[in-house]
């Protein structure tokens, strides 16, 4: 990635107590992003968004660490898609939560409320979010281990141009929060016939009251017929013909 700002703009989104901002490093081609607001969940949202406008199949990875130990433990640092400016504007990202909790979160449309699906890794050094078609998924990058699918991905319509960016929420909007986002790629996705796309299989559980998924296990072989033991605390599925 070029090492010059690749952003276009930035913006407060929501009704903010303080005023967010960035800073870009040329010399490390990193971004320090501050934001206040209370939270980006329900149906609208509060915190500093770093974008640029673009059109079709993308993906935005980047380093990501907070700056001190925070106020609350689930101040949020983001990738993010978003198809506008509006506080309860539909939307997708990876979030890395203050406390590790690390999950894909999305707002079908606008107005509707946020749901999310939970990743088994907490406190990755980077993430991943792809926009392919109309589906979203989040990968995961652990100390030690490549970048990896985190499990769990979903539909939605975007409009042929949208935002894409990085963004900080504090989750207390008497504060500000900083987190410092390195190694900062947006690059397109090339098209992949079927033909060279891999089956990958998730167990999730999923919240009754709030349809929210919370992953299990991943990984790139085909599993079915999940089942619960009798005693509820172990799960049981079939594998390679098994």
């Amino acid at each position: 990635q070029s090492s010059k700002n690749m952003f276009e703009g930035n913006n407060d989104i929501g009704q903010v107590g303080k005023a967010g901002d960035y800073e870009y490093d040329a010399t490390n081609n990193s971004y320090t992003v501050t934001g206040g607001g209370t939270n980006m969940w329900f149906e609208k949202d509060e915190f500093h968004f770093v974008w640029k406008k673009v059109s079709g199949d993308m993906a935005i990875e980047a380093n990501i660490t907070f700056e001190g130990e925070g106020v609350d433990p689930h101040r949020k640092a983001c990738l993010i898609i978003r198809e506008s400016l509006d506080g309860d504007a539909a939307y997708a990202d990876a979030a890395l939560h203050g406390d590790g909790l690390t999950s894909l979160q999305y707002r079908e449309t606008q107005g509707d409320i946020t749901r999310e699906i939970r990743s088994n890794v907490s406190g990755p050094i980077a993430l991943r979010l792809e926009k392919e078609g109309d589906y979203i998924s989040m990968l995961v990058h652990q100390s030690g281990e490549s970048m990896r699918p985190s499990g769990g991905t979903f539909r939605m319509k975007l409009p042929a141009t949208y935002y894409i960016g990085i963004g900080v929420c504090a989750h207390n909007n008497e504060v500000s929060e900083t987190a410092v986002f390195s190694n900062v790629k947006i690059e397109p996705l090339a098209s992949k016939a079927d033909s060279l796309k891999k089956v990958e299989s998730t167990l999730e559980t999923i919240d009754i009251a709030s349809f929210d998924r919370r992953v299990i296990f991943h990984t790139q072989e085909h599993i079915e017929a999940p089942n619960w033991t009798p005693d509820g605390k172990t799960m049981i599925y079939n594998s390679q013909g098994l």
